[in-house]
């Protein structure tokens, strides 16, 4: 209850106290704009995170037990070595299902590269077996040496070769985007101090006299802290709804699209852009705390 009253009285604040503070200017300009450019910059970082991480645990969720056998083989001899590679496939521990991959199948597939009306029937392709690996998993060089010796056509693939890749990659965009944030904060700290320093040396004539009739530095101080807070408030908000609307006019997910269509935030996700006001409130109120402790201690 106690910090709730004493949020409620930094927002009312004192209006003696405010005379000290420039209700206009550069300085007024420099941290609404420079709030709300960081708050939009923000909005995009937190939606690339994001994405980047629900990229990496589709990829890890759904390729994690998957693997792919595929038989290459002349066409009379495709059905028969097929049809063995099942059999090796669902009398080895550790695979829960195993099924061939129709035609229809294979050609959505390539279709994203050659397109739709891809005349399969006139290619020699590989005939593709999809593999579901139970929890504990197969033994792939087992595997391996099984259907060498009893499909000579067929090659074991777990996607152990790019998976990793593909992860680590997300998981590396999702750290990237947590460390811009990190990194935009810092950077309207910065520039939130260096208006709050020019607004306290700019104000030192009546910092003085507000001084010789008693008031004390941390009164002083907390009327800055509370005009600062207040302005980087407002202007992240601004950037903050201007960059979810930008959000919204990105292309939804779709699975032509791929990762690129994919930026925007979804479900509770939306309620994250609630923080990066509050996030510029904290950042302008320790920011121009420490400005005014400098600041006034050098005009004493």
């Amino acid at each position: 209850m106690s910090v709730l009253r004493s949020v409620i009285d930094f927002a009312i604040g004192d209006a003696q106290a405010e005379k000290a503070v420039p209700p206009t200017g550069f300085t007024v300009r420099l941290t609404v704009f420079s709030a709300a450019a960081m708050a939009f910059l923000v909005v995009f970082a937190l939606a690339l995170s994001l994405a980047a991480g629900r990229l990496a645990d589709l990829w890890s969720d759904e390729l994690a037990r998957s693997a792919t056998v595929r038989i290459s083989a002349p066409a009379e001899q495709m059905a028969a070595q097929t049809e063995a590679a099942l059999n090796v496939l669902r009398t080895t521990e550790g695979v829960e299902s195993a099924r061939a991959l129709s035609l229809d199948e294979q050609r959505a597939l390539l279709a994203p590269w050659f397109g739709p009306e891809l005349p399969l029937d006139a290619l020699p392709l590989p005939q593709m077996i999809e593999v579901i690996e139970t929890v504990k998993g197969f033994d792939g060089d087992g595997l391996r040496l099984r259907l060498a010796g009893e499909v000579p056509g067929a090659v074991l693939d777990n996607h152990g070769r790019w998976r990793g890749p593909l992860v680590s990659a997300a998981s590396s965009l999702r750290l990237l985007g947590w460390v811009s944030i990190v990194l935009i904060a810092l950077a309207t700290g910065a520039m939130i101090t260096l208006a709050a320093n020019a607004a306290l040396a700019a104000n030192a004539q009546v910092i003085a006299v507000m001084r010789l009739v008693g008031a004390r530095d941390s009164y002083i101080a907390q009327a800055f802290m509370r005009r600062f807070t207040l302005r980087a408030l407002a202007g992240a908000a601004g950037g903050t709804l201007f960059g979810a609307f930008a959000l919204l006019l990105l292309p939804s997910a779709s699975e032509e699209g791929g990762f690129l269509t994919g930026l925007g935030l979804q479900g509770a996700h939306w309620f994250l852009l609630i923080l990066i006001p509050i996030l510029a409130a904290v950042v302008a109120f320790f920011a121009t705390r420490l400005a005014a402790h400098n600041t006034l201690r050098s005009l004493t």
